[in-house]
């Protein structure tokens, strides 16, 4: 298992933390009229609804595909992108839309792409905020950094050292290990919970940020410290528990001091199963459904969806193998969809999931 995790972990991060900074001035290009195609790419890693109930589905390589019911528009560098590898799709309160690369933040506007221009330092007291309305990405792989969107400036911003932390750097120095290309604050999620908090899913664990504090919860603590996936899920039930990336173990996070105070208190109990043998022991990506099921994407084991009581088992298939998932996203209508790495999408049918084709 543990040789499995470590191979998942080599292709996650070479593909997905190879980010460059974002450009360090705006490109704005013409109108991005894009090129009107016939399929999706096969490596379709996420899928997004903007509030106009446009489709947008993120390649690993061919940049971003729209589909408005009707017509499937590809953009990519040459209509002003800033790389063709999408990371991240989000959308602000003004309608525009986000696109994070291996190569930058772009934003669009309907009609050009702009590359977000890094403001400000790397200073924690410079950047680090909590507004309701920001939007937040994960950096370059071995940056060890987030950025936070304000609307006017995108701020890159550097987590406070741990004891941990600096004492994988000193333990791993680059001079004796070259080959080792990654920061132990490198994030691969990043989550906001119910109270507005941020959870970062990083290399030594999950930091929850409150906009005062960092408190963070160790690999060892969330019971994955003998794998390489990381935390690559968080999510927060309708319960109010906190599940990291695996079932074994999910999370009452909160409590109230003799003051009436919250107070950060993680207190584990059970999850689903005791078994780290078991096919849903460890998942890529999760949400939950508007009955309030969580659903948990596995790399190669397919979707399994949770009712607070039982598991029920959804195979994923391209043509006779198992398909190989990345993320799962819930629309605006409820209905639910796959990224993939190599099948393009599928959406949920009521019965299974079937491949997309527009």
């Amino acid at each position: 298992m543990r040789v499995l995790c470590c191979v998942l972990l080599f292709m996650f991060t070479s593909s997905c933390g190879g980010q460059n900074k974002p450009a360090t001035s705006n490109h704005i290009v013409s109108r991005a009229v894009g090129d009107t195609v016939n399929a999706l790419d096969k490596s379709i890693w996420y899928v997004f609804q903007d509030r106009k109930n446009n489709y947008w589905f993120g390649s690993n390589g061919q940049g971003v595909y729209r589909y408005d019911g009707r017509y499937l528009v590809q953009f990519t560098r040459k209509h002003g992108l800033c790389n063709d590898q999408i990371r991240v799709i989000q959308e602000d309160e003004h309608g525009n839309l986000y696109f994070n690369t291996i190569g930058g933040v772009s934003k669009f506007n309907g009609h050009v792409f702009t590359t977000l221009k890094i403001s400000g330092s790397d200073d924690a007291n410079a950047g680090w905020r909590l507004h309701p309305d920001d939007l937040w990405f994960a950096g370059a792989q071995d940056s060890g950094v987030v950025y936070r969107y304000e609307g006017a400036s995108l701020f890159r911003l550097k987590f406070p050292k741990t004891k941990a932390g600096e004492n994988f750097i000193a333990q791993y120095p680059r001079s004796k290990y070259p080959q080792m290309t990654f920061s132990p604050y490198d994030v691969y999620s990043i989550y906001k919970d119910r109270k507005g908090n941020l959870w970062f899913g990083t290399n030594l664990g999950v930091c929850r940020y409150n906009g005062k504090t960092f408190d963070w919860l160790s690999e060892k603590e969330l019971g994955i410290d003998d794998i390489s996936l990381h935390v690559r899920s968080t999510y927060e039930d309708k319960d109010g528990y906190f599940w990291f990336t695996n079932t074994m173990h999910r999370f009452d996070i909160y409590s109230e001091n003799n003051n009436g105070k919250e107070s950060f208190n993680p207190i584990k109990v059970n999850g689903i199963i005791n078994s780290k043998d078991h096919d849903v022991s460890y998942f890529m990506s999760s949400v939950e459904d508007n009955n309030g099921d969580l659903w948990m994407v596995t790399y190669s084991k397919g979707v399994w969806r949770y009712d607070g009581k039982e598991l029920t088992h959804y195979q994923v298939k391209d043509g006779n193998e198992d398909a190989l998932l990345f993320s799962i996203y819930k629309d605006r209508m409820g209905d639910l969809w796959l990224g993939t790495h190599t099948a393009g999408a599928y959406k949920f049918n009521g019965k299974g999931f079937e491949q997309f084709r527009p």
